[in-house]
């Protein structure tokens, strides 16, 4: 019988493949426990048009992953950190610390897991940080690390 995975089975495959399978397994373990569904011509449609739906909506996410990127790249974000003699900074500036100031001045929301801190930024001056927006999109955000009066 053919089967169409509605979710990753470990020993047949992903989610939306269409597997053979015996007719007992089907009827009494994938389909009961909605593995899956039988694979009729309305059930095979229904999974093209997902398809082509799911498709659409990733290339919208990309579109707008790189919109938001592109507005990301003009922006500066001013965060102001204690410092001591010499031009030393106490601590280091974290992604935490960064997104609550690209909220507070340019009323952007920035998931702070996405912002992907290379090198720690224990000192004054500018600095670029990656902001991982999607798989294909990585925007990069301009720091100024000011020294709190």
């Amino acid at each position: 019988m053919k089967v169409i995975l509605l979710e990753d089975v470990k020993t047949l495959g992903k989610k939306g493949e269409i597997v053979n399978v015996n007719d007992g397994y089907a009827r009494n373990f994938i389909i009961p426990q909605k593995k899956g569904i039988e694979a009729t011509p309305q059930n095979l449609n229904n999974l093209k048009l997902q398809k082509a739906n799911d498709e659409k909506v990733a290339k919208e996410k990309l579109e707008e992953a790189k919109k938001f990127a592109e507005e990301l790249s003009k922006l500066t974000v001013v965060v102001k950190i204690k410092g001591g003699e010499g031009g030393k900074v106490f601590g280091s500036v974290s992604s935490k610390e960064i997104c609550e100031e690209a909220k507070k001045q340019h009323n952007v929301d920035i998931d702070k897991k996405k912002v992907v801190i290379d090198v720690p930024i224990k000192s004054f001056g500018f600095f670029e940080v990656a902001v991982k927006l999607h798989p294909e999109v990585t925007a990069k955000l301009k720091v100024k690390v000011e020294e709190n009066g």
